[in-house]
């Protein structure tokens, strides 16, 4: 029985892997992007960090994932747009905890030069008012921000990544009750903040800084699991 070609090319064609769709669940590495689960008490998240493009952002980010410094910190703030409140980003991380900043500054990565712009799923530096002054803090997107990308005199801030897995956890993050909070983050301090249980690196190495961890100090032994 002779198979038409037409009928043969199709089957071809649905048991090929895409490629691309692959590469969007998260599920093997990608040359240049470094996955990085997050596992929160609402479930877990991947990211996939550009470390070809913004390297040294991505590394920033890296060295707390290494050291376990996001290790039970939180995501602490949910910004919703006011006409879209589907829309928006959520922020976690160090918040303030000095015991757990690592020392120096990193270099801004402007979205104009790296090319990676604030679109829905996007990963980026929190910072305060220097451009530089990003570190353990970050926000995910939901729905384009384009307001974060640079744009002239304006530095904007260092996105370096996308989710590429769990980005219905980043809604329910985004849909948890606000309020409290001060100046720009008015409304917007989640209630009962979600608990980043631990970032742990998919991919290459663990290079830990090898700096001491305060935070840790006088902290009760947990047995790692069996």
């Amino acid at each position: 029985m002779r198979i038409p070609l037409v009928l043969i090319a199709l089957l071809a064609l649905v048991a090929a892997p895409s490629v691309p769709g692959a590469a969007q669940t998260g599920k093997r590495p990608v040359p240049g992007l470094v996955r990085v689960r997050l596992v929160t008490s609402a479930g877990a998240i991947v990211v996939a960090l550009d470390a070809r493009r913004a390297p040294k952002t991505t590394a920033n980010f890296l060295a707390y994932v290494d050291d376990g410094r996001f290790d039970g910190t939180d995501f602490y703030r949910a910004a919703r747009k006011k006409v879209a409140p589907k829309f928006g980003f959520i922020q976690g991380g160090i918040r303030t905890d000095a015991r757990r900043i690592l020392p120096g500054s990193v270099p801004m990565e402007r979205t104009d030069r790296t090319g990676i712009r604030h679109l829905d799923g996007t990963i980026s530096m929190a910072r305060g008012a220097n451009p530089d002054s990003a570190a353990g803090n970050f926000s995910i997107m939901v729905g384009a921000t384009p307001s974060l990308d640079a744009a002239g005199p304006y530095p904007g801030y260092a996105a370096f990544g996308h989710v590429v897995a769990g980005m219905d956890v980043v809604q329910r993050i985004l849909a948890q009750p606000t309020g409290g909070g001060s100046g720009p983050m008015k409304g917007q301090m989640i209630l009962k903040p979600v608990t980043l249980i631990r970032a742990e690196r998919l991919d290459g190495t663990p290079r830990p800084t090898g700096r001491v961890k305060p935070w840790l100090i006088g902290a009760p032994k947990v047995d790692p699991p069996r």
